[in-house]
């Protein structure tokens, strides 16, 4: 894939989100995943999430991007966990309220990678 593609998911908003947002399907997750190759699909505790682990030479710079994930979340109204640590930060994007994977989770996803 081409970092066009994924320009496209993150030219788009997230949508509100309630409890009976469809999650994505299978057929969705493979389309949305290939477009965003470095995110890996994990399960916890039976809830499907998206997580990219990003490198950094210094704390410092890994606070910054930390950082800047955090003001996406809140300019998107859409919340990760992020793990910062010496020279990385782990970002893992889920929707709370349906526990699973919304379309709004690749939108972010592509966001976060405009960031590094």
């Amino acid at each position: 894939m081409t970092a066009q593609s994924s320009d496209i998911l993150a030219s788009q908003a997230c949508e509100a989100c309630h409890v009976d947002a469809p999650k994505v399907s299978d057929e969705e997750l493979k389309e949305l995943i290939a477009l965003i190759p470095d995110w890996v699909p994990q399960v916890r505790d039976n809830v499907m999430m998206l997580e990219r682990e990003y490198k950094f030479k210094n704390y410092k710079l890994a606070w910054a991007f930390a950082n800047k994930v955090s003001e996406l979340a809140e300019s998107e109204f859409h919340h990760p966990s992020i793990l910062l640590e010496w020279g990385k930060v782990t970002v893992t994007w889920w929707t709370h309220s349906i526990g699973g994977l919304h379309k709004n989770d690749f939108i972010c996803a592509a966001k976060t990678d405009e960031l590094g």
